[in-house]
């Protein structure tokens, strides 16, 4: 049996978890993850309210790069605050890389940009503060090709997980997607349960029943309901994150830079 991904040599990369929490679990912290190098933040996933809060207080400085996975709040809630944190400071207005699903566009527009007004003086926008970058089945960010996928949860082509070759998936939001998941025989599986499922998440019953031993090794679970619901979930032999944790990584794939890039 190879050695599961958590357990590797700790190669320099690493996804630090801000928050762990559902939606309900405010104890627990907005899910979302910081994509590390040698300690240094790459890509920041999600940005729920909690999870701002906490990546100021690790980093001490707004991010430079962020993925949106869907637009629910408990995963964009802390963007307003990052939209003033950006735009008042000239060195950063306007570098922050917003890597958004091209079908989440129309969503954060609704939710986050619609409101008259973005300042109570006028004269911005709210894309002013952020370098909008739609994308589809994946972008490129710091040298690396990042994979984008389709994930289940409520409508379809509202949800989306990221995956790094050779080196993790983060499966956002989810029902189960062995679908997803086949495509990617070694990488460290980042993925959203909680003890029961629910018609919008993935639980350890729907983990058991649809995927194989040898993903459920390379399991490192996130997004559930209680600390006690983590412990009992541990109790089952699954690794379970926490608030603040850093899950070492297996060095990325080597990226291919199309000819004259």
């Amino acid at each position: 049996m190879s050695t599961p991904a958590h357990t590797r040599v700790d190669s320099g990369w690493a996804l630090r978890f801000l928050g762990v929490g559902s939606s309900a679990a405010v104890e627990l912290g907005s899910a979302s993850a910081v994509l590390e190098h040698d300690g240094r933040p790459l890509l920041m996933i999600d940005c729920g309210g909690e999870a701002l809060t906490a990546y100021l207080k690790h980093y001490g400085e707004p991010p430079l790069a962020l993925f949106i996975t869907h637009a629910h709040l408990d995963h964009i809630g802390g963007m307003e605050r990052l939209f003033f944190a950006l735009y008042f400071d000239e060195a950063r207005r306007g570098r922050c890389r917003l890597y958004v699903p091209a079908t989440v566009v129309p969503l954060l527009q609704a939710r986050l940009a619609d409101y008259p007004g973005v300042l109570a003086e006028g004269g911005a926008n709210w894309w002013d503060a952020f370098q909008l970058i739609p994308v589809s089945r994946g972008f490129w960010h710091a040298g690396r090709q990042f994979e984008v996928f389709p994930c289940r949860h409520h409508a379809p082509d509202t949800a989306f997980g990221l995956a790094l070759r050779g080196s993790f998936v983060y499966s956002g939001d989810t029902r189960p997607i062995p679908e997803q998941l086949a495509r990617y025989p070694e990488e460290t599986l980042a993925h959203d349960c909680g003890l029961r499922g629910n018609p919008s998440h993935t639980g350890l019953d729907d983990i058991e029943r649809e995927y194989p031993q040898a993903w459920r090794e390379r399991l490192a679970l996130y997004h559930y309901g209680s600390a006690a619901d983590g412990e009992a979930m541990r109790a089952r032999g699954y690794r379970v994150l926490a608030p603040g944790e850093r899950l070492a990584v297996a060095a990325p794939a080597p990226s291919t830079l199309p000819a004259g890039g």
